[in-house]
C-alpha cells in the first residue's frame, strides 16, 4: 500500500559523498524529494516549496556545510534538519548540533536510522499530531500506538498522569483520529468549576431556571453531541456531581436545569485525572460504579523524567513555536544548557518545559539560548544538581560495546537522545570503533 503524502524533503547533495538513492526510499515513506547541489538553490527550494524536512550531506569540506545549516536555521527555523556525514567524527556531530541540526547520521546509511529520524521529526498525520505526540522514546511510541487503537473504537477512555503530561492533548488526539472528528470536541475542567455551576454548565438550563437565566442554553454535554466530551480532573468532582455524570452515562440522556424533557445525546467521554484514582475509590472519595464506567480504555502518560530522550525534540519544537510567536530566529539552546535540561527532573513535565522556553525568549537572546536565559527559579534548581559521576565515561563505553557501537541503541538504553550521546562521546574523547555497515539501497 502506498503511504499517504507527508510532504517534501529537500536534500543538499554533496558531490564528494557516495551516491545514495534517497528518492525511491523517501517515496516509500510517503515523501517527495528535491535534490539540490548549490546552497543558494537549496534555500530557494525550502522557501518556495514549503519543505517538511531537510537533509544535508557532509563529506570533506564540512565547514561550508555547517555554515549552510546555520543559514538554514536562520532563514527556515521551523524546518527539521538531518545531517548525513560520509567522513564524520564526533566533533562534526557536535558542530552540526550547535549549528542547529536536529539529527546526525553517518554513511553508509542504515535504512532504519533514516526512517526513525524522519518519524521523530515529521510524524505521519496532520500538524496537530506533530504538536501533541512529539517524541521517539519507547514509552512515547507505546502511548501513540494505544491512542490510535483507542481512537478506532467508541469506548470511554480514562487517562491518568501527573500534571503537565499532556492529558488534554491525548484526548484531542483520540478525537481527531476517530470517526467523531467532524463533530465537536468539548473540554470541561472539573477542578476549576464551582459545584453550583457544574450542573448548569454540563446539562444546560431553561429560561428562568435561576436568577440570571434570561434564556435557554445547551450544556457541554449537548454541545458535544456526536463528538467527544473531555472531563479533565474528574477526581475533583463532588459526590453529587459524580452521581449526575453516572446517570447520563447509563441512559445517554440529559435534562436541562429547570426543564422536564430529556434529550438524547451521542457523546464519547474521555476523562482524566492526576490523582491516584484507585486510592480515591478505596477511600470512598470517588464512586466505584462511576470508576468502573470510566475505566474501559485506560492510558497512563509517563512523566517527562522517564523519557528524557524526548526532551531535545520537545525543546526544538517549542523553540520553533516561540520563534513564530516572538518573530525571532533563535537557533536553540547551547550544548551546556541542553545537557542541564536533559538532567533536570521536570516536576511540571511538558507544560513546565514549554513555559521555560517561552520565559527564555522573554530575555531577548541574540541567536542561541544558554543558562543565563533560564528563569531564576529553574536556574537555581539546575545549579544545585550534582555533576555526573566520574565513572560516566566507563558507563558510556560499556553500553557502546554492549550494543556493538550502535549509537541509537546505546542512546535508548542510556535514556539519552542520540545527539546528547554524541556530545558526551566528544567530551570524553570516545572514538567509535569501525564496523561494517549495510548501505542504503
Amino acid at each position: 500500500m502506498v503511504p499517504s503524502k507527508r510532504g517534501l524533503v529537500t536534500i543538499l547533495r554533496d558531490t564528494n559523498a557516495p551516491s545514495v538513492d534517497y528518492d525511491r526510499h523517501l517515496r516509500k515513506l510517503g515523501f517527495t524529494s528535491q535534490v539540490e547541489q548549490d546552497i543558494s538553490t537549496f534555500h530557494k527550494t525550502l522557501t518556495t516549496r514549503l519543505a517538511q524536512a531537510a537533509i544535508v550531506e557532509v563529506s570533506s569540506d564540512s565547514s561550508k556545510r555547517v555554515d549552510a545549516i546555520k543559514s538554514l536555521r536562520e532563514r527556515h527555523c521551523h524546518v527539521p534538519c538531518i545531517v548525513i556525514a560520509s567522513e564524520g567524527s564526533e566533533d562534526l556531530a557536535v558542530s552540526a548540533l550547535r549549528a542547529g541540526a536536529n539529527d546526525y547520521l553517518k554513511a553508509p546509511l542504515h535504512v532504519e536510522d533514516l526512517d526513525a529520524s524522519l518519524d521523530r521529526l515529521v510524524p505521519p498525520g496532520n500538524e496537530r499530531d506533530k504538536q501533541s505526540m512529539i517524541g521517539g522514546h519507547n514509552s512515547t511510541q507505546a502511548v501513540r500506538r494505544y491512542l490510535d487503537r483507542a481512537a478506532a473504537t467508541s469506548s470511554t477512555v480514562l487517562i491518568t498522569g501527573e500534571t503537565g503530561t499532556g492529558k488534554e492533548l491525548a484526548a484531542r488526539y483520540i478525537h481527531d483520529h476517530s470517526h467523531r472528528r467532524v463533530s465537536a470536541f468539548v473540554s470541561v475542567n472539573c477542578a476549576a468549576m464551582p459545584e453550583t455551576l457544574l450542573e448548569s454548565e454540563l446539562f444546560g438550563y431553561e429560561r428562568g431556571a435561576f436568577t440570571g437565566a434570561d434564556g435557554a442554553r445547551d450544556g457541554k454535554w449537548k454541545q458535544a453531541d456526536g463528538g467527544t466530551l473531555f472531563l479533565d480532573e474528574i477526581g475533583e468532582m463532588s459526590p453529587s456531581a459524580q452521581a449526575k455524570i453516572l446517570r447520563v452515562l447509563d441512559n445517554r440522556e440529559v435534562c436541562r436545569l429547570g426543564g422536564s424533557k430529556s434529550q438524547r445525546v451521542d457523546v464519547r467521554v474521555v476523562a482524566a485525572t492526576n490523582q491516584p484514582i484507585e486510592k480515591l475509590v478505596e477511600e470512598r472519595k470517588f464512586r466505584s460504579d462511576l470508576y468502573f464506567r470510566l475505566n474501559v480504555a485506560r492510558l497512563h502518560l509517563p512523566p517527562l523524567r522517564e523519557r528524557r530522550s524526548d526532551i531535545p525534540l520537545l525543546v526544538n519544537h517549542y523553540v520553533q513555536e516561540m520563534n513564530l510567536k516572538f518573530r525571532r530566529k533563535i537557533m536553540g539552546f547551547d550544548s551546556e544548557a541542553m545537557d542541564k535540561l536533559e538532567r533536570y527532573d521536570w516536576p511540571g513535565n511538558i507544560r513546565e518545559l514549554k513555559n521555560l522556553v517561552e520565559a527564555a525568549f522573554i530575555e531577548l537572546p541574540d541567536d542561541c539560548l544558554d543558562l543565563a536565559e533560564l528563569p531564576k527559579a529553574i536556574a537555581e534548581r539546575i545549579a544545585s544538581m550534582r555533576d555526573m559521576p566520574a565513572e560516566e565515561r566507563e558507563q558510556l563505553l560499556g553500553v557502546l560495546h554492549k550494543t556493538d557501537w550502535n549509537v541509537s541503541q546505546a542512546a535508548a538504553e542510556l535514556q539519552l537522545s542520540r545527539m546528547t550521546l554524541y556530545r558526551k562521546m566528544a567530551k570524553y574523547q570516545i572514538v567509535r570503533s569501525p564496523r561494517r555497515n549495510i548501505a542504503l539501497q
